[in-house]
């Protein structure tokens, strides 16, 4: 997915609208952001696009890198296992007191 356009909503939140392989958009608020060993990486879920959306929402949480390339940012997948679950864990701790994680 890549980064198509962010805005600000007048609650504040930081709003990011992704496009997936298939062209669709999607959008995510940013729910928290953090760097480690030296890389960015954002923490975001779905924001749902109807009310039956909002009752079958299952809280997903989407782990991705923020890249730099050629002076631009933009929302890579982590592909490396390991970075992963070392960058999840982190942000499933920071965030444990605010929402309910389910393993």
């Amino acid at each position: 997915m890549n980064e198509e356009q962010n805005k600000e909503l007048d609650t504040g939140a930081d709003i990011v609208t992704l496009v997936d392989e298939d062209g669709l958009e999607h959008e995510f608020e940013i729910i928290d952001t953090s760097e480690i060993d030296g890389m960015n990486y954002v923490a975001l879920i779905p924001i749902p696009k109807s009310a039956e959306e909002v009752l079958d929402d299952s809280g997903e949480l989407v782990i991705l890198r923020v890249v730099n390339e050629d002076g631009e940012e933009f929302l890579d997948a982590i592909e490396d296992e390991a970075e992963f679950d070392k960058v999840s864990d982190i942000f499933v701790k920071r965030l444990e007191d605010v929402y309910d994680f389910e393993d």
